[in-house]
């Protein structure tokens, strides 16, 4: 139903109401049961216990958990309890971490109004706002929040404050009549009101014509239902390396046990050797040490003011190819503020931003007083007369309680010097005319001290123009001939040209005996004053990080519901917009196919007066190009989109609930640039985590060789399965999370973002693994070798001999890791968390060996010194020796 098209009466017709009397409460209760409460519906919350048992979805938990079984099958019952300590401590992280996070889409009923004023019976009775049915009569006055889509019938001066709806920042000015075009944006549908937005000025009459999640807000509350991000990067690398580890644990198994019955083996004998190697295979600690990683880098990111809610989605930041921004609240400080006034002729720039009232006035880079400019303090000084808003402050922050228009002209005025208590003192408000969509001004009738009255009006520059006989230039009152009319609109143009929202002042010397009755006598035979230009300024330090993410190749992309040449300027000076960058309206939008969209989108930087749905649409696009996407956003608007980015920001100073609730990513500051350093965290975050995958997974391989390797040789097996995931779980855990603190490389926001495709073994890091995992395993078969040969066939003492060079092996190699180039190009003691993990693995290792009670539980022997002088060397030999040889691949 086209409702903003229907005439006053056709809309009671088809909602079956009466526009003097209302519902009756017989009539309302019956709707109420047949149609349910006026509310958004929730998404079911999900019980603590679902929660923690999804922490065993993950790939690799599932591979664990078969090799726990496998052990315990076969015996190996230290193994199997080791794995399921692991497994449940990275269930427990991930359940906090996440019960932490969630809350339930309960949010959105936070925006609804508590109460209406309701016709009922042909009596106006205040009701709870759930209660609203189609085709109730709702009265709205100024401070009220909106309880239901209401097609407007009566407008005073209405004005409403949209911007969590739509995005646009200035309230929206109402009428009821009916409009004429049949496909509009919400922001342009200005006889209707909607649920959850504020009214900011006038009053209004209306009927109910939707409720609950049949409104715009219900709408955008099934968008959120129904947004789905999938799996990050990250999981499906870790789910990719989680099917390769269990093949080759397949294959190793499979092919030791071969082996073995061929060179006449016991099957069951090798069959336990092929599950060890198959335990080799697979790096018990990884999920748990990805888990702990993330969490750090969680509370990182909190000191850099910015809150994670969903684990996986920290490293995703770090491939962002596109951020896609809203405009309000996000690039620009979602106030109103005036840059620029014209009077007397002259044009001054004004300094400051927001609420703050520090601020200078300058004409041509030149300072000025406007004590000294009698045009400029005579146009602020009828400003904040004819000025219905006042400025606040509770609990150290203020704000402005009426229209943000009007608080942008009482902070230029502050500037000046000018408070509106103080000149209050001076003049008397006799009679006010509110200001109408119609007539597009507001006028007041004022006295000052001296008895003198005048008429005093703002509003739009061209109708004010048209009213005017005379005007203030250069200090004298002139007539308003054709040529000074040219040069005031000029003024206007280049102030609309960069996007300035333009409002004039005016006004009219009463005479003692003139009396105004009406809007018509008031509002004529203007003398002119002045123009103030305003607008929703960018943040100062968002350029900065706009240019930051273009060097490390990520596209900045501007969303917005306000209009086309205001989000062109902002982009403009942002420089999101390059000189030959398209910007996209919604009505071209909607036009378009997902298909078409997907073709011309990596050439679109801003698009203009959109829609929500609009918004998820670029996502989509944007993600079916192959790009990871990062959209930010406040409003209640942007939240499916926020949902079905791969990484989802939302303001956490002025975003709504329900943008921080489908967000996986919350700002503290509600600053852009701080985007930047997550992202930067981000990318440090991938990186250490390729950094122990490589340690873990070197490790692994080397395990798997030597066992292989004696296997071959016929040799006897030279770490038995406890040893294996000792190496697994304590010495490869400790220095892998250490890895995971690594501080970023000075050039971490300089590279380009990963592929979404790139896997974990890419830029050469599986040569790397098996390179430097032959080395260590062929070391460790060496001191397995010698120990075994210079000790009469001591099993136990070449055992530990072998335990011994692969641990150490590994601890020297855990310093190579910390650069993809060599060891020599970082400085080995630059993280001291890797240091004191390394310290702590050497001196766990010397418990298990010389600790007599574990010595029979991890089956080792103390080893004499000439001995370790021979592990210390082999143990140097994988990472030193061939540092720089055919083993290391650039």
């Amino acid at each position: 139903m086209q409702w903003h098209m229907l005439a006053a009466n056709d809309v009671a017709h088809e909602t079956k109401t009466n526009v003097t009397a209302g519902l009756t409460a017989t009539e309302a209760e019956k709707r109420l049961r047949q149609f349910g409460y006026n509310e958004l519906a929730e998404g079911k919350a999900t019980p603590a216990i679902a929660v923690f048992f999804r922490q065993f979805q993950d790939f690799m938990v599932l591979v664990l958990l078969l090799a726990t079984i496998i052990s315990a099958f076969l015996g190996e019952y230290v193994d199997a309890v080791a794995i399921v300590v692991i497994v449940i401590m990275n269930a427990v992280l991930g359940f906090i971490q996440e019960r932490r996070a969630e809350k339930s889409l309960a949010a959105l009923k936070q925006l609804s109004a508590p109460q209406a004023m309701v016709l009922r019976d042909g009596e106006w009775v205040k009701i709870q706002a759930r209660e609203l049915v189609v085709g109730d009569i709702v009265k709205l006055t100024s401070g009220d929040r909106v309880g239901a889509d209401i097609r407007l019938i009566e407008a005073n001066g209405l004005e409403i404050e949209e911007s969590a709806l739509t995005g646009e920042s200035v309230p929206v000015a109402k009428s009821a009549a009916p409009l004429l075009t049949e496909q509009a944006s919400l922001g342009d549908l200005h006889n209707m009101a909607f649920m959850g937005t504020l009214v900011t000025r006038g009053s209004g009459v209306g009927i109910v014509i939707a409720t609950g999640m049949k409104t715009a807000m219900g709408q955008i509350a099934t968008m959120l239902e129904e947004a789905d991000a999938g799996l990050t990067p990250l999981q499906r690398r870790l789910e990719q390396l989680g099917k390769i580890l269990l093949i080759v644990a397949l294959a190793l198994t499979a092919a030791v046990v071969a082996v073995g019955v061929v060179q006449g083996h016991d099957l069951y004998e090798m069959f336990l050797a092929g599950v060890s190697l198959a335990v080799a295979a697979i790096p018990e600690g990884l999920p748990a040490i990805v888990t702990v990683v993330l969490a750090l880098g969680v509370q990182r990111m909190i000191k850099r003011n910015a809150i994670v809610r969903k684990l996986p989605a920290v490293e995703t930041l770090g491939c962002a190819s596109v951020i896609c921004s809203d405009k309000t609240g996000t690039m620009t400080e979602n106030m109103m503020t005036v840059t620029q006034l014209w009077a007397g002729g002259r044009t001054f720039s004004v300094s400051g931003v927001g609420l703050e009232t520090d601020g200078e006035f300058s004409e041509r880079n030149r300072t000025v007083d406007p004590h000294r400019a009698p045009a400029l303090g005579r146009l602020l000084t009828m400003a904040v007369l004819c000025n219905s808003s006042e400025l606040k402050e509770q609990n150290g922050r203020r704000y402005v309680d009426g229209d943000p228009t009007e608080g942008a002209l009482l902070v230029a005025a502050e500037k000046a010097g000018m408070k509106k208590g103080e000149l209050l003192r001076d003049y008397v408000i006799e009679r006010e005319f509110p200001f109408d969509s119609e007539r597009k001004m507001m006028t007041v009738i004022v006295r000052d001290r001296n008895g003198r009255r005048f008429s005093v009006t703002k509003g739009a520059p061209d109708v004010l123009l048209e009213r005017a006989t005379r005007l203030e230039w250069n200090g004298r009152e002139q007539a308003l001939t054709p040529a000074w009319k040219e040069a005031v609109e000029k003024a206007v143009h280049q102030m609309a040209a960069s996007a300035l929202r333009t409002i004039a002042v005016a006004y009219r010397p009463l005479t003692d005996n003139e009396k105004i009755q009406s809007e018509e006598e008031a509002e004529t035979r203007f003398i002119f004053l002045g123009v103030a230009g305003m607008i929703d300024p960018p943040r100062p330090e968002v350029k900065e990080a706009v240019a930051r993410c273009k060097e490390a190749a990520m596209k900045t992309v501007m969303i917005t519901g306000d209009h086309v040449l205001t989000a062109k300027a902002i982009a403009k000076q942002l420089g999101v917009l390059p000189p030959d960058g398209k910007v996209m309206d919604g009505a071209t939008l909607s036009r378009l196919s997902v298909d078409e969209l997907e073709r011309e989108i990596d050439d679109i930087y801003v698009f203009a007066r959109v829609a929500p749905e609009h918004k998820l649409k670029i996502v989509n696009a944007f993600k079916r190009r192959g790009h990871i996407v990062a959209m930010t956003g406040d409003g209640v608007n942007d939240a499916p989109a926020i949902k079905a980015a791969d990484i989802g920001v939302a303001m956490g100073r002025s975003g709504t609930d329900v943008a921080k609730e489908a967000a996986s990513l919350v700002l503290l500051d509600d600053n852009f640039a701080t985007i930047q350093a997550a992202i930067e965290e981000g990318r440090n975050i991938y990186e250490n985590i390729r950094k122990f995958i490589r340690y873990l997974l070197a490790s692994n391989v080397g395990e798997i060789l030597v066992m292989l390797f004696a296997m071959l040789l016929a040799l006897p097996l030279p770490l038995v399965p406890i040893q294996i995931l000792w190496v697994n779980l304590v010495t490869d855990g400790l220095p892998a999370m250490a890895l995971g603190l690594d501080r970023p490389e000075e050039n971490v926001m300089k590279r380009p973002p990963r592929r979404p495709d790139e896997g974990v073994f890419a830029r050469g890091l599986g040569w790397k693994i098996i390179s430097r995992g032959f080395l260590i395993g062929l070391v460790t078969l060496a001191a397995f070798m010698t120990a075994y040969e210079r000790n009469g066939h001591e099993l136990a003492y070449a055992q530990t001999a072998a335990f011994a060079t692969l641990v150490l092996a590994q601890l020297v190699h855990v310093f190579d890791c910390r650069c993809e180039r060599s060891i020599f190009d970082r400085n080995p003691l630059g993280n001291g968390y890797l240091v004191a993990a390394v310290i702590v693995s050497l001196l766990l290792l010397f418990v298990v060996i010389y600790y007599p009670p574990l010595q029979t539980v991890f089956h080792t022997e103390p080893l004499a010194a000439l001995d370790w002088l021979l592990i210390v060397g082999l143990s140097a030999l994988p990472t030193f020796l061939f540092a720089g040889s055919l083993f290391t691949r650039k």
